[in-house]
Parts: structure tokens; sequence; C-alpha cells
């Protein structure tokens, strides 16, 4: 057996490399990272062969003193953090250290830089970690690194890397991380000499259409906000408009682009009653919590957090997202306007409304089942309409009913044109909503089990009893420990009854362990309302009147997650004009 020696500095850093510039886009990474925290406002990239033969980053930052020069590029020197407590508290992308003297380990780097109060510009050279003595260079401001021959001197590594066009696609996906997280900032990238990417100092939404596309602009929806500690903006895509892959999901947390399993969670979680199967959202969405509430030393590549207090998170990123997208709604509810000639008048001289006049518009035996008493009706106000009404001014978000095709669709005119309305669809949506409504403004009932359900459990599983008593309570759920290793259920909401109360537990108590709250349980409800909904809800082939069309026009503006049905499949269309003029030929 050998003996225990110290391993060389070239060594140490080459074994870092492996760890956080595992290809060129990590190491792309980490310099426009250093960019930005010397406070860049312009980055100019040029990349080569896909990074594998240079990475040239040039920023406008603060610059590098001449005598710190050598330390920029040695292991576990930064300006950035002095103890523990500038550690827990770090407001910086970079801080431990390590990216310049792993990169420089593998490769040929030569940094140039000058202060703002400098009279010239030093540069510094590494030779797979052999540093030559600073020398004056040519330099207007800032701070320029270039990065030759990727792992030039560690071959069992570059056979690793991929071709060049796949390492180009992933080194790319790393300036538009970065890009997308400082729009105030400008940056161009350049590849083998062509122009690629020329984005300038801009407003979140303009960098959010540049990166993400115009498509995205029109097809998501703008949120922003905020607690006494937290906030939370972005946009979020629309479900009609979900994807086949994840490749359009970016997620920051104080500027830093991460990967949380907690935050994925959350926002799978907000997406769930309007987004199912293969699909997936896209989205940006920028979380900023207090330095100190965050831990970001977790992975060397820094793209794992873990939260303080991460049940209050989870929460308000959650509702934050489902807030958002329960405004995907034809329109708010339009205000009082003087009636057309062929809407009955109330007194007050505005039009009034009905709500869907429908025999199944309203379950009531479900709340009399599930309450032990009836839920009351909501009033109706006649409506009379004798034929379909005239195009007013001024028009709700869905316009009026003109008629109806094949039993199925509603056909309605707006000021933009012609509305396509899955009836079906449209009513589904009408009707979760309101059950899930009428569900959340009443306590959860339970039910008492007239044999307590014993299981063997983990300990982690026992503990998660122990720990949280009030929050099982809320859930309807009376649970205790037996023994180290069993658990009794001697209650379980009134609504999941006929579920095994043993495996129902299990997935409280995972879900509870797993992200601090429960949503097994609203799972389970909401599924169980959606088969309500749908079955309730007016069947295709159903002859509907004027009136009976124009009250789910209605009802659809006034309520949240309307564009969508309960299976994330959109429930109306619109038509313009201009696109109906296309399809006709008029004006050619």
């Amino acid at each position: 057996m050998s003996a225990i020696r110290v391993l060389p500095d070239q060594l140490v850093n080459q074994i870092a490399a492996g760890e956080v510039i595992e290809r060129p886009a990590a190491a792309l990474k980490e310099l426009l990272e250093n960019s930005l925290d010397a406070g860049a406002g312009s980055i100019e990239v040029a990349l080569e062969a896909g990074g594998t033969r240079r990475i040239r980053v040039q920023d406008d930052g603060v610059g590098i003193e001449a005598g710190e020069l050598p330390l920029a590029l040695a292991r576990h020197a930064t300006s950035k953090i002095a103890s523990l407590d500038d550690l827990e508290r770090v407001g910086t992308l970079g801080f431990r250290g390590e990216a310049l003297a792993s990169i420089a380990s593998v490769a040929q780097l030569a940094l140039t830089s000058r202060r703002a109060d400098a009279r010239h510009a030093w540069r510094i050279e590494s030779r797979g970690g052999e540093l030559t003595e600073a020398a004056p260079a040519a330099l207007d401001r800032g701070t320029v690194i270039d990065v030759l021959d990727l792992y030039f001197n560690t071959p069992a590594r570059r056979k690793f890397l991929k071709t060049e066009a796949t390492e180009y696609a992933h080194t790319e996906e790393a300036f538009r991380r970065i890009a997308l997280s400082r729009p105030d900032t400008a940056f161009t990238l350049t590849h083998n000499g062509r122009p690629i990417w020329r984005l300038p100092a801009q407003a979140l939404d303009a960098r959010l259409a540049e990166i993400l596309g115009s498509g995205f602009e029109q097809a998501s929806v703008r949120f922003d906000e905020g607690s006494t500690l937290l906030r939370i903006h972005g946009a979020v895509g629309l479900p009609a408009a979900a994807k086949g892959s994840r490749d359009a999901q970016y997620f920051f947390v104080n500027g830093r682009f991460v990967r949380d399993k907690l935050l994925a969670h959350a926002v799978r979680e907000a997406y769930r009653d309007v987004l199912h199967g293969d699909r997936h959202p896209a989205f940006a969405i920028f979380l900023e919590v207090p330095p100190d509430t965050v831990d970001v030393n977790v992975h060397p590549t820094k793209a794992e957090v873990k939260f303080r207090d991460s049940r209050a998170v989870h929460q308000f990123v959650l509702h934050a997202v489902e807030k958002a997208l329960a405004r995907t709604q034809p329109g708010a509810a339009p205000a009082p306007t003087p009636a057309p000639t062929w809407l009955a008048r109330t007194g007050a001289g505005t039009p009034s409304q009905s709500s869907m006049p429908l025999s199944a518009g309203e379950p009531l035996a479900f709340y009399d089942r599930l309450f032990g008493r009836a839920a009351e009706a909501p009033a109706r106000a006649a409506v009379a309409l004798a034929e379909a009404p005239p195009a007013p001014a001024d028009q709700p978000p869905l316009g009026y009913a003109i008629g109806q095709l094949a039993g199925v669709y509603v056909l309605a005119q707006n000021r933009e044109g012609l509305v396509v309305v899955d009836m079906h669809a449209a009513h589904e949506r009408i009707v979760y909503e309101r059950l899930k409504r009428a569900l959340d403004a009443a306590a959860i009932p339970t039910q008492q089990l007239l044999i307590p359900a014993t299981l063997v459990a983990t300990a982690l599983e026992v503990a998660t009893v122990e720990e949280n008593p009030e929050l099982l309570a809320q859930l309807g759920f009376e649970m205790a420990t037996l023994s180290p290793t069993s658990l009794v259920v001697r209650s379980i909401p009134v609504m999941l009854r006929d579920a095994d109360p043993a495996t129902l537990a299990r997935d409280v108590l995972r879900e509870i362990a797993e992200v601090g709250s429960s949503r097994a349980l609203t799972d389970r409800r909401d599924e169980m309302l959606g088969t309500l909904a749908c079955h309730s809800a007016v069947r295709a082939n159903r002859m509907l009147t004027i009136p009976e069309m124009n009250a789910l026009l209605r009802d659809m503006e006034q309520t949240d997650r309307a564009d969508q049905c309960n299976h994330g499949r959109p429930t109306w269309y619109q038509f313009s004009m201009a696109d109906l003029d296309r399809l006709f030929l008029r004006g050619r």
C-alpha cells in the first residue's frame, strides 16, 4: 500500500475541473457569471468549434488590478466572500474561486484586464497551469478572458466531448440562460466568426420575446407577486401552447439559473388542473429571496439550491403560478354598458345575463352527500332573446352568440371576428371550478373508521406523523404512532372514504415529507370532481338556445382557467376578420 501524499496543486485543479468544467458550456457559464459579478453592462462572446477550440469573453466591468491577476487564476482566491457569514448570505453568482483556476489547468488561458483608473491594461497567461509574468497590454476597459484548446493536456477528458454541433448547442443554451437572467445587460454571441445573437440592454418583456420567441410572448401570461420577504415574477406559458419537451423551462433564484426538485414540483402542481399527459409548459420564472434564506453552496456547478423554509417557498411558488394561470380566461367581466335594443333591461338600465340555465349545471346531490346539506343554486335572471343579436360597439371578450354548429360548437361574434367555442369543454371547466370553490368554502369533513387501519411504517413516516399533527388534521386525517415501526389511521376525509386508508395515508405522508405539504388529498379530490364535472357538463349534440349560448359565454369570461378544459384542451378559438379575409382571398 502506497504512502499518503499531498497532491500537487496542478492535479488538484484538474480534478476540480472535472467537477466544475465538464464541457465548454460550463466554462462559458462561469466566465459570464464573473463578468456579471464585475458589473458589466455589455458582454461579447466569441466561440470556435462549439467552444472546444476557443471561448473568448470580453466585458466592460470594473476590471482587475495588475497585482491581483495571478490571484485571479489561483485556486480558492476570490474577492466575493471572506468568511462563513459571507458564504451564508452570498449575493454574487460566483464565490468559490475555483472556476478560473480549473479552466486554466486544462486549457491555454489569457487574462487581460484594465481598471478605469489604470494607465493601461495588463495581461497574464496560463499554459496548462503555468503562469507567465504580467505584461502591459492594450484594452479600453474591463476584462477579456481567452480560453484556447480546452482539455488539450487531458486527452482522456477531451475524448468525452461530443461533436462540435452538440457542444455548440450546449454553449448557446448556457448563453441564453445568462442573457435571460439579466435583460439589463447587452450580450453578443458569434460562432466561428458568424454573428448569432445581438441583444441590447432591454426590458424583460423584450428579452423574453428575443430568447423564447414571439410565439411565447403571445402564448404566455406575465405575473408579479410579492410578500414581505419573497418576490416571484416572470411569464408562464398557456397550457394550450405546451410542448413535448422541457427545453423552454427557465427558473432563476436571485438571478441564478437552477434545477431544483422542490421548485419544479411546485410549478408542475400549479399546472395540474390545466395540463395533462406528457406535455410540458414553457416558462421563465424569477424568484427573489433573502440571500441568507437559501444555500447556493450545494453543488460545484451551483445549479442546485436549498431553502431554509422549503415548505413556505413551495407554497409561495405554487400559489403564485396557480394565480397567474387562473387568469387564463377570455376576459374579466365587462363593465355595465347601455343595453342594446335586443336585450331586456333591468331596472338599472343595464343588460342582465343569466348563469348557464342547464339542468346538469349544478349537481346538488353531490353537495348534499358531501356536506349533508343542499347547496343553494345561484339566482336565475331572465333573459329575453328572440333572435341572434347584432354586434354592438362595445362587447364583452367573447361577444354574443349567433348560432350552434353540429350540436358541438357555439359560434359567436365579437370585436375581432368569429369565436368558436367547444361547448362541452367550456362548460366542464365552469362546473369543475364551481365544485372546487364550493368544497374549499367548507371545512374538510372527516370519516371515522369503524375499524382503525394499522400499517407498518418507516422511521420517516413515523417522524412525519409526529411532526405534523396540525397539518394532518387540516387535511382530514387522524393518525397516531403505535410503535417505532407502526402507525394507526383513525379517520380520513369523507370524500375519500372508499379509498384504502393505508395507501392514502402513505401517499399523504410521502408528499408531506418531500415538499412540506400535501397535494395528494387535493389530487384525489380534484380527480373525483373532474369526473363529476365531465359527467355534469352539457353533452355534445345538445341543442342550446341563444340565451343558453350567451350564458355559457358570460360564465366563461368569469371563470378561472376557462381557456382550457380539465384535460388541458383549448375551449375556444378566435378567428379574426383578417383570418377570414385570407380564407376567402378578399382584398387580392
